[in-house]
C-alpha cells in the first residue's frame, strides 16, 4: 500500500541527573563533593533511505522515543549518554511541525537527514563545588509527514483520460484499470525503458479536477506529487467520452496547476491527444489544434500504442 501522508509524536531522551555525593575518608570525615554529571539524552534522527518507498509503517507507529542519559554516580562518575534514535523515511519526505506548520526539512534525496527531536543535556554533579542539577527533558513534538514521490515524468489528466492504461502501456507497472473515473487512488510509479539502454521514471498522478488547488478529490495530495518532476505528459481525452469538451480540460487543468503552484504552470508539458483511435477524436483534434495552434499535441493511443512511439521520443530528447 502506496501511504504518502502521517502523524507522527517525537520524544528526544532527557539528560540524566546529575549526582550529588560526598566521598568521606578518615582524615576527611566531613567529605569532598565527587558527584558525577548525568549523561545527555539521545536525539531523534530522520533520514531518507533509498530503501524505503512510503510512509506505510508510520500508520502502525506513531510514537518514537530516544533513550534517555543516565543518571551520574559518585567518585565523579558520569552517566551513560542515551543513544540517538534514527528513523528511516523515503527520499522526497517533507517534515513539518504539526504546531506550528513550518517545514523543519525537506528529504529530497538518500542520505539527508534532519534532528527533529533534540536531546535534553546532562545535569552536571557536585564534584566540582557546585550543587548538582536535574537533567533537562528532550525535546518533544508533533510532526506531520508528507511524501512528494521522485520521478523524472508526471502523467496528469482529468479522471478516466487513460493514464493508467498508458502507464502500463509505456512501463511495466500495472494499475487497476477501470471504466469509470477515480480508479487509482494514489500515485503509480514505473520505470520506461527506451532504446540503446536508456530510461527514465514515471509517475501517474490520480485524477485532477476543477478545485484540486482547494483539495477538492484530494487535489492538494495529488498535486504535489507532481512539484518534483522535470516535465509534464498532459493526457487528455480528445474522444470526449466523459462529455467534456477537451480545450476546456486544457485549459483549466493548467490553471490547477497554475493555483496550487506557479511553478507548475512554468514547468514543461508534453500534451498527449488520447484515444486518438476512436471516431469521435477525429474533429476534436482539428478544434483543439485550432484552439491552440501553438501546442505541440501528440495525437496517440494508450489502448493500440499508437503513437506511443513518437511521444516518447519527445520525452527522452527533453530529459
Amino acid at each position: 500500500m502506496f501511504v504518502d501522508e502521517a502523524r507522527i509524536h517525537v520524544k528526544a531522551g532527557d539528560g540524566g541527573n546529575g549526582c550529588e555525593s560526598l566521598h568521606r575518608t578518615k582524615i576527611n570525615m566531613r567529605g569532598s563533593p565527587d558527584g558525577g554529571p548525568g549523561g545527555d539524552g539521545g536525539s531523534v534522527i530522520f533520514t531518507a533511505d533509498n530503501n524505503i518507498h512510503t510512509l506505510l509503517d508510520f500508520q502502525y507507529q506513531q510514537h518514537f522515543t530516544a533513550d534517555s542519559g543516565a543518571n551520574g554516580s559518585s567518585n565523579d562518575k558520569a552517566g551513560k549518554r542515551g543513544e540517538g534514535l534514527y528513523v528511516k523515511v523515503p527520499p522526497g519526505t517533507v517534515i513539518k511541525d504539526a504546531k506550528h506548520g513550518f517545514i523543519l526539512r525537506d528529504l529530497a534525496a538518500a542520505g539527508d537527514s534532519v534532528i527533529v527531536a533534540k536531546a535534553g543535556h546532562g545535569g552536571r554533579g557536585n564534584s566540582r563545588g557546585r550543587s548538582s542539577e536535574k537533567g533537562q527533558p528532550g525535546e518533544e513534538r508533533t510532526l506531520l509527514l508528507e511524501l512528494k514521490v521522485i520521478a523524472d515524468v508526471g502523467i496528469i489528466g482529468y479522471p478516466n483520460a487513460g493514464k493508467s492504461t498508458f502507464i502500463s502501456r509505456i512501463s511495466s507497472a500495472r494499475p487497476r484499470i477501470a471504466n469509470y473515473p477515480f480508479t487509482t487512488k494514489e500515485p503509480v510509479l514505473g520505470v520506461v525503458k527506451l532504446a540503446e539502454g536508456e530510461s527514465f521514471t514515471a509517475a501517474e498522478i490520480p485524477g485532477l479536477i476543477e478545485g484540486a488547488h482547494r483539495g477538492r478529490g484530494l487535489g492538494h495530495r495529488f498535486l504535489r506529487h507532481t512539484e518534483r518532476t522535470k516535465l509534464l505528459i498532459h493526457l487528455i481525452d480528445i474522444a470526449a467520452c466523459e462529455g467534456r469538451d477537451p480545450a476546456d480540460d486544457y485549459r483549466n487543468l493548467n490553471k490547477e496547476l497554475k493555483l496550487f503552484n506557479e511553478e507548475l504552470a512554468l514547468k514543461t508539458q508534453i500534451v498527449a491527444l488520447n484515444k486518438s483511435d476512436l471516431e469521435s477524436a477525429k474533429k476534436n483534434i482539428a478544434a483543439f489544434k485550432k484552439a491552440f495552434p501553438k501546442v505541440k499535441a501528440y495525437a496517440i493511443s494508450a489502448i493500440t500504442g499508437k503513437g506511443i512511439e513518437g511521444l516518447l521520443d519527445a520525452v527522452r530528447k527533453i530529459l
